[in-house]
């Protein structure tokens, strides 16, 4: 069951990929041009003070086309495939859930602790935004921001599962909410803040730019969760012709107890 839920992880990643790069393509790409240009106009102002300007490695056409299409395509199937296996851990594990509603749930947990949070205390920058000898400190303090947010989302949903049972289902998600809203802000409070923006770079070209990063993500992760549900509907999962044997039992007492069905 774990390889046919990968392989289709895989695909409903590529699918997301595919279309995240064609909103990327009309969304996100005039920003990146608009950054280019001023980055440009800032190295030539430094190129009369005697700076050299750095030389072009990739072409812009080819960073724009092949390149993005090819890092979307990688990090859809790679995070669709680590989507199917949590769904695979997960399954059996959240109750009578079924697959679509599981699949929707793990990519909203997912968007939530590997974009949202981390993009709070780290929102993605345009070219020319950030020194480059601090590139290495401003990487690893990203990694580690979304390394506690999953281990915050993780704690999160442990707590909501131990107290399901002696709290109820409302008050435990609740509960789990909170202590997420709490570490989140603990998390966000602790950890160091980097603003390298340049004064002058316009502050609309770095918003668009922005809200262009978390539409992408935002694209990823739906499609991952509605593709990778339907995907996953149409399988025998362990423990579905249960859950639909029960509701079809519930329906024949609700039946012959004369309520409505």
């Amino acid at each position: 069951m774990v390889g046919k839920l990968l392989m289709r992880g895989m695909l409903a990643g590529l699918i997301a990929g595919l279309l995240a790069f064609c909103f990327a393509r009309v969304a996100g790409e005039p920003q990146v041009e608009r950054a280019i240009a001023f980055e440009a106009h800032e190295a030539h102002e430094h190129a009369h003070a005697g700076d050299a300007p750095e030389p072009e490695i990739v072409s812009r056409e080819t960073q724009a086309g092949v390149g993005l299409l090819t890092g979307v395509l990688a990090y859809g199937a790679a995070f669709g495939g680590l989507f199917a296996l949590c769904f695979a851990y997960a399954w059996g594990r959240a109750g009578s859930m079924g697959a679509r509603p599981l699949a929707a749930w793990l990519a909203l947990a997912a968007f939530a602790a590997l974009v949202v949070l981390p993009a709070l205390k780290y929102p993605a920058n345009p070219p020319s935004v950030g020194a480059a000898e601090t590139i290495g400190v401003r990487t690893a303090l990203y990694f580690l921001c979304m390394g506690i947010s999953v281990a915050i989302t993780l704690l999160s949903i442990a707590l909501r599962q131990a107290l399901s049972r002696k709290w109820g289902d409302a008050n435990a998600t609740l509960a789990g909410l909170l202590a997420f809203a709490i570490m989140a802000a603990a998390m966000l409070a602790l950890l160091p803040a980097i603003d390298e923006v340049p004064a002058e770079f316009p502050a609309t070209l770095l918003w668009q730019f922005r809200v262009a990063s978390i539409g992408m993500q935002a694209i990823i992760w739906t499609v991952i969760g509605a593709a990778f549900g339907v995907a996953a509907e149409r399988m025998a999962l362990p423990g579905a012709a249960r859950v639909g044997r029960g509701m079809t039992m519930s329906k024949s007492v609700l039946r012959g107890s004369g309520y409505p069905r």
